[in-house]
């Protein structure tokens, strides 16, 4: 066993864990059931819902849970009810479409006028501008229950349609963690003055919040979740984690040594083939140390930003394209480990659904829940959190095993780089479009921030 492997799995080992029950630990999978779990402990809450995602969407489902949440505070007014969400994101529209006056904010006013109850919906303002870095942090805190998923709050992400956005759902019934989470929300952020309620008559510009705002900012880079744990090896049990930006952060440092210390096999989600520097370098690194990859991305017409064909097109749309033809790189580069099957790619594609998966599974011990895209972004601009799942004995193999077989159940193994589309097959407006961000090197930027 090499140094660089002994080294991650000590640092792993020495993580402050929490321990967990098997029969505390749930996984769905499926949107539609995660839109049910949301609602039915939403019902069942009795003294605290805090959720936290990077938006609640003015639309058919955002409202279903906007409006389960008011009814649970008039069942329960001493309810304690929060909901954080990105600060930025809540006072524009949706990319792409025109300008409104109508926005998710004004939409919250609106609705805690007219029930007047008094829940708190609070933005988080991360950076000075949306597109230098957003809150994304993640977890629906039920009393002392976890739901935890990547995905926010909208038609698409809880299927209210026809069309879902596939993330993962796990459900932990936990009090420490719940209240670790908590607790963190509360000290970290809900204290500071650069936070604004998003539902009250005014709402406080981001000028107003400017000076607080530094101190948040320098505080996140510093963070994480305080609580009595232990350094467990041979226990069922939990770390969450959390970061923002590239030095001291706990997150990042995690998925690292995740990586450096598998020995075996390593499972990767993540929807945006754009990995950092550090991850690649990484993903090198295993590979040539013998160890078995899966990588699940989503195919280019499964990501957010892919506009159909028959659609007009818009500059944002181009990213999907991007990312493909990252990933042609590196099958080019990996050819023949996909040939000898130690490397697998894995496209999801269902119909017109998206995929919004992230996370690790690492030599079947270790099983990483996140928000983190495994990407620039996330690793230098966001703030991110996850939770870090040890299953030294196997107890939650069932439910591992049947998430990835409903994962890998819409996905197609690439088995050479022919698979994969090239410039040469981009609509001609496409094509026009990456040669020109080449050309002055913007495709770089572009990559690093979004």
């Amino acid at each position: 066993m090499s140094n660089r492997i002994k080294q991650g799995l000590s640092y792993l080992n020495n993580l402050k864990k929490i321990p967990l029950d098997v029969q505390s630990v749930e996984c769905l999978f499926a949107a539609k059931a995660f839109k049910h779990e949301l609602l039915s402990q939403i019902e069942k809450a009795q003294k605290r819902i805090y959720l936290v995602a990077l938006y609640l969407e003015a639309d058919t489902a955002g409202a279903e849970i906007l409006l389960a949440l008011y009814e649970a505070k008039r069942r329960i007014p001493t309810l304690d009810v929060v909901v954080c969400i990105d600060y930025h994101r809540a006072q524009r529209g949706l990319i792409g479409e025109k300008e409104s006056k109508s926005t998710n904010a004004s939409w919250y006013q609106e609705v805690e006028k007219i029930h007047d109850l008094g829940i708190k919906i609070v933005g988080i303002p991360v950076k000075r501008k949306e597109i230098f870095g957003v809150q994304h942090l993640k977890g629906f805190i039920f009393d002392d229950k976890v739901l935890y998923s990547g995905a926010s709050f909208n038609d698409i992400y809880l299927h209210q349609n026809d069309r879902y956005r596939y993330d993962r759902y796990w459900l932990l019934k936990n009090k420490t963690l719940a209240d670790t989470m908590v607790d963190f929300l509360q000290k970290e952020i809900l204290s500071s003055d650069a936070t604004a309620l998003l539902n009250a008559p005014r709402i406080t510009p981001f000028n107003e919040l400017k000076k607080a705002h530094k101190k948040l900012v320098r505080n996140l880079r510093q963070s994480y979740f305080h609580y009595e744990g232990e350094m467990l090896t041979d226990t069922l049990s939990v770390a969450p984690l959390c970061g923002l930006g590239v030095r001291h952060n706990a997150l990042n440092q995690s998925i690292r040594k995740l990586l450096q210390s598998t020995q075996k096999e390593l499972v990767l989600f993540t929807p945006y083939f754009n990995f950092p520097g550090a991850i690649a370098r990484d993903i090198t690194d295993l590979l040539q140390r013998g160890v078995k990859l899966t990588i699940v991305v989503g195919d280019k017409t499964a990501n957010d930003f892919y506009i159909p064909l028959d659609k007009p097109f818009r500059t944002i749309g181009g990213l999907p394209y991007l990312y493909e033809c990252n990933l042609k790189r590196f099958v080019t580069q990996h050819q023949a480990r996909i040939k000898t099957q130690q490397l697998s790619i894995n496209l999801w594609r269902h119909e017109n659904n998206s995929f919004h998966l992230k996370g690790l599974y690492c030599d079947q011990r270790f099983i990483l829940l996140t928000g983190h895209n495994l990407n620039p972004r996330a690793w230098r601009l966001d703030v991110e959190n996850g939770l870090l799942i040890d299953d030294p004995k196997q107890q939650l193999k069932t439910l591992m095993d049947k998430e990835f077989a409903q994962i890998m159940a819409n996905t197609r193994r690439i088995q050479d780089v022919d698979d994969i589309e090239g410039l040469q097959d981009y609509p001609e407006h496409v094509r026009k479009l990456l040669v020109r961000l080449r050309r002055v090197k913007a495709d770089k930027l572009v990559k690093g921030i979004i």
